[in-house]
């Protein structure tokens, strides 16, 4: 056999990373390692855990002594980009391979699949991913499996095994094309007979899916890869350049100005009517390439042509939402063209369940999209994370690319039955518009709702308590507001930290991304004194994560002056900042509750003072017996969507900004507490609260978590009965009992 040639390192498009000094001191597995992350590290080569590598790699069998060949590939469902050496799936090669005797063909795929664990080295817990056998079958030491935008475009065009003869002549390369075939055992075996017959052939294209090459060695395999998929971009980017400027058919509706702004205000109402069944994060994009496909002529219908590549669907679905909303028509319009595309779309999607499920298929699932296309807007993703939203929004552009680069390679009417399909195959079961050929939906029904597909869902973590969810958290910047945003971050929420102290509200949002992903806490200046800025927040909250599930307020105010007087102007700011300041929070938030029309909850901080009067301490007191009453009616207001609650602790003293140095010192000597000057701030708080502990029933000092533990309480799903209710977090302060 020929080895793999190295093909010609001259590159246009990407860079060649490869650092010898770097893989020099790489054993074989951390070299497969660091070649998987630097072609993962590019989106143009393939997409978020998306694609597969592996190395043929000599061991030594544990049991026996004797040297064996162990082949590592890329487990299920990891990711090349962040893959580590523990995210390999290692199996014996030779045990692989003997399972060519077990096959009886492609309905018996799955069973195939589960005798893969009884090949694999070691006690490895990872599992082989359905494209172990297209590796483990192929010849070569080390083979990269990809789905760069320009190899699946060429795999997704109508007349692709003809440019692909094409661009072997131009580039001196002898790629070998096959028709479209799910993965698993049935293509491996094809991939063998097709390399037994060309043995001097440098990759493999597989129809309406993706690219294959390999070296025999580490960096002749990654050299290979970027060079074949470099020049698939020239080759691609020269047809563009004969075409001229326009793409999909031309321009249909333009993009409008404002679209950014427009997309905030119906981001709520979108993200609502998709998280029917299951809440929803949302993503938004207006980059230059989507808007050139939402507001072109073709985009509808190749919007529902749908995918071609199995990991863009997987994401997106079988194909996006596209809303006809023209652009002569206003918001309330666009709202209206939702509505209705919805209720078509969901339609569709049960006939395409209905279409093609079998006894044995997974249950339906969500049917509502994850991909909405809006012209003149953008659009928008959607997951169950931010992370996921993101992602999914990234495969649809990926789509857009391969569609492009299909149209692009077009040369005219296509004769014949399409290079895509394959002996079994229905000629008129595939789809071709503008020379792109998207997947017949009843092979995008296998792969979705493959057996192993489901088994992949299911073995993901559970979701935490607040996963899904969005919580704003005013006053986050420290206290309880920074340990409620650090507990809802770690219960699974996305989570907003804002403040008047901008800086202290991003120094937490910092805290949070240390032990969650970096897309889950973002952080927002405000004064919620002024309803503009706190619309701006909630704007940023939208602009963020799609809309808002939780509410919650800690911010507040307690007057002080040395000589024990509250001047008109403090009494009149602490009324405004601790009751005016939460009415306007709520009265904001509820516009996006409303739109969205989904339950939602907010947690204001009340204080056991609403209830026990004091002495130098009226101004405080009665904002806080206003602000209890104000959550009573809030809850009466907002039902029986939104439910609104309170708590009511004792001082807190540790973490508040409310107890600066000054302020404590006096409380100390106020109470004849003895202190030394020298102490730091926290000593001296834990004095004042030590001393305020003793007077409550428990003895314990109430800590900023204690206050955070019941606000999550009654804000997330465990209290989804309460509403119009305030639990003190007192220690057991009977002079706040009721009465």
């Amino acid at each position: 056999m020929i080895s793999a040639t190295v093909a010609s390192p001259t590159l246009r498009f990407l860079e060649d990373l490869w650092d010898p000094k770097v893989a020099a001191t790489l054993d074989e597995p951390e070299l497969l390692r660091y070649r998987s992350n630097l072609l993962g590290s590019d989106l143009r080569i393939t997409n978020f855990a998306g694609g597969n590598t592996s190395s043929k790699i000599g061991e030594t069998d544990p049991l026996t002594g004797e040297p064996v060949q162990v082949l590592w590939v890329k487990g299920s469902g990891g990711d090349l980009g962040s893959i580590k050496r523990p995210g390999f799936a290692t199996l014996f090669l030779d045990k692989l391979r003997a399972l060519e005797h077990l096959y009886k063909g492609v309905d018996t795929e799955d069973e195939m699949a589960e005798m893969y664990p009884l090949c694999t080295f070691g006690k490895n817990p990872v599992a082989a991913s359905i494209d172990t056998p297209l590796h483990g079958f192929l010849p070569f030491p080390h083979v990269d499996h990809l789905h760069p935008d320009w190899g699946i475009a060429l795999a997704a065009s109508g007349n692709g095994k003809a440019k692909m003869e094409e661009f072997n002549r131009e580039f001196g390369h002898k790629l070998v094309w096959l028709a479209w075939q799910r993965p698993g055992f049935e293509l491996g075996m094809m991939m063998k007979r097709a390399v037994a017959a060309n043995p001097d052939c440098d990759g493999i294209v597989l129809g309406g899916h993706g690219l294959f090459t390999w070296g025999e060695t580490q960096r002749e395999c990654y050299l290979n890869t970027i060079t074949i998929i470099d020049q698939l971009g020239q080759f691609i980017a020269r047809h563009g350049s004969a075409r001229g400027a326009m793409r999909f058919g031309g321009e249909a509706v333009p993009a409008r100005a404002d679209r950014k702004e427009l997309a905030t205000r119906v981001a709520p109402f979108l993200r609502g009517r998709v998280s029917e069944k299951k809440r929803m994060i949302a993503s938004f994009s207006d980059a230059a390439d989507v808007l050139q496909f939402v507001n072109s002529a073709d985009a509808e219908t190749l919007a529902f042509l749908g995918t071609s590549c199995p990991d863009h669907f997987i994401r997106t679905k079988i194909r996006p939402m596209f809303v006809p909303w023209a652009a002569n028509e206003d918001l309330d319009a666009l709202k209206t063209r939702i509505e209705e595309s919805l209720k078509k779309y969901r339609e569709q999607y049960g006939e395409y369940y209905r279409a093609f499920a079998t006894p044995d298929s997974p249950a339906l699932r969500d049917p509502n999209p994850t991909v909405v296309l809006i012209p003149g807007m953008g659009m928008f993703s959607f997951g169950k994370s931010k992370t996921e939203a993101r992602i999914a929004g990234e495969f649809y552009t990926n789509a857009i690319h391969v569609m492009e680069g299909a149209s692009l390679l077009g040369d005219g009417d296509i004769a014949g039955t399409l290079p895509q399909c394959g002996e079994g195959f229905d000629p008129a079961e595939f789809k071709v518009h503008s020379n792109y050929v998207a997947l017949p939906a009843h092979e995008a029904f296998k792969i979705e709702y493959w057996a192993l597909e489901e088994a992949k869902i299911r073995r993901q973590p559970p979701e935490k308590e607040l996963s899904r969810r969005i919580v704003v958290v005013v006053g986050g910047g420290s206290g309880i507001g920074r340990e409620v945003a650090i507990k809802a971050c770690r219960l699974g929420a996305h989570v907003v930290v804002a403040d008047r102290d901008a800086a202290a509200c991003c120094r937490v949002a910092e805290e949070l991304r240390a032990f969650a992903p970096d897309e889950f806490a973002v952080c927002s200046g405000v004064d919620i004194t002024q309803r503009p800025e706190i619309h701006k927040a909630f704007d940023a909250t939208v602009s963020a994560f799609g809309g808002v599930d939780i509410l919650v307020n800690t911010a507040a105010l307690f007057p002080s002056s040395p000589d024990g007087v509250i001047t008109d102007a403090q009494w009149a700011k602490t009324l405004e900042v601790n009751v005016t300041a939460n009415y306007l929070l709520a009265d904001e938030a509820q516009e996006i509750f409303a739109e969205q029309g989904l339950d939602g909850s907010i947690v204001l901080t009340s204080s056991a003072n609403a209830v026990v009067p004091k002495h130098g301490s009226e101004a405080y007191d009665v904002s806080k017996a206003a602000l209890s009453h104000l959550i009573r009616e809030l809850s009466i207001l907002l039902a029986p969507n939104v439910r609104v609650n309170g708590i009511s602790p004792a001082t807190v003293v540790r973490g508040s900004t409310m107890f600066p140095r000054d302020r404590v010192m006096a409380s100390l000597t106020k109470y004849t507490i003895p202190f030394d000057e020298s102490l730091s701030d926290d000593e001296l708080r834990s004095l004042l609260a030590d001393f305020y502990a003793e007077r409550s029933l428990t003895h314990q000092a109430i800590d900023p978590a204690d206050c955070a533990e019941a606000i999550l309480f009654l804000a997330g799903p465990k209290a989804r009965c309460t509403t119009g209710h305030l639990i003190p977090v007192d220690g057991g302060l009977k002079e706040a009992f009721l009465r």
